[in-house]
């Protein structure tokens, strides 16, 4: 196994928590910027892991490493999936919270279930495959909490919204955390 991964990605903290995870393993996760690729593809999958695989596939192709991408997002029942795929997409950066909560104003608490979930692609010289993670949680009703990112904020697990969470616990339960679990597992076996 190579002991260099690149990450589809310039999201510091997404490569924060892959570091973090892979790191008993030995591999230095490095950002595609710091591997050479300078791309952005179009994100046009319908699915998590078809826009995992884009980002995946672009990259490795750029720089021919051993690569890993995600694509999550978060899934509202009340809002019927929404917004999905399109969670970065959903509003302006920086107003995805707001709007959540605006949508959600009138939605009983019994009704406001949600769910984040994340797939990883992986690609290297033997081919590609992908791994997901789900966190169960709640929309809360007011924006909690400064460490995390994104709808971390005001996504609810238990009586904390992940953003109040440490970066301990949030890797231990989180989407994300949970879909690089499975990459370590499969990683620990080459």
């Amino acid at each position: 196994m190579n002991k260099k991964l690149v990450m589809a990605t310039n999201n510091a903290n997404k490569l924060r928590e892959a570091r973090e995870i892979l790191a008993p393993l030995g591999i230095e996760v490095i950002s595609q910027r710091e591997a050479g690729a300078d791309c952005e593809p179009e994100e046009n999958g319908t699915t998590f892991a078809e826009n995992a695989l884009i980002k995946a596939k672009a990259v490795y192709d750029a720089v021919k490493l051993p690569t890993i991408a995600d694509d999550s997002g978060l899934c509202v029942n009340a809002l019927d999936g929404r917004p999905g795929v399109y969670s970065a997409r959903y509003a302006s950066k920086g107003q995805e919270c707001q709007k959540l909560l605006d949508e959600m104003k009138d939605v009983p608490d019994d009704k406001r279930t949600a769910s984040f979930q994340c797939t990883i692609a992986y690609i290297d010289e033997n081919g590609e495959t992908t791994m997901s993670g789900e966190c169960r949680g709640a929309i809360g009703y007011e924006m909690r909490g400064t460490n995390g990112f994104g709808y971390d904020p005001v996504f609810m697990v238990g009586e904390r919204t992940m953003a109040e969470l440490t970066a301990d616990e949030k890797n231990a339960i989180s989407h994300r955390g949970a879909a690089l679990k499975a990459l370590y597992d499969h990683l620990s076996t080459k």
